[in-house]
């Protein structure tokens, strides 16, 4: 078997897989930019909202930040992967940018 991969065939979000007599691209795992394999401690790289904790990509909570993120009032924060949203408390609803009571 010919090591295909070692000519880097693949583009920079994804790795190279080597198989017998061929060999396919796999995409990085989310939390990466650029990788030399499958899941986030394999980043060359972490991608924005990540951080390297323990040799992975671990999301960042920014919804737990000492400096917080929602700043208008009767808005919580909801973390999401690599990110975060705001969004009207319960009872609010959002009108024209502002939460309002429903």
């Amino acid at each position: 078997d010919l090591d295909e991969c070692a000519a880097s065939p693949c583009k920079d979000h994804q790795y190279c897989l080597n198989t017998d007599g061929s060999f396919s691209c796999k995409a990085c795992d989310a939390s990466c930019v650029g990788c030399s394999g499958e899941g986030s401690e394999k980043c060359k790289a972490c991608a924005s909202g990540y951080v390297k904790e323990d040799e992975k990509c671990t999301d960042i909570d920014e919804c737990n930040l000492p400096e917080k993120v929602c700043t208008k009032e009767n808005q919580d924060c909801v973390n999401t992967s690599g990110s975060y949203k705001c969004v009207c408390s319960e009872g609010f609803e959002d009108k024209d940018g502002n939460c309002v009571q429903t």
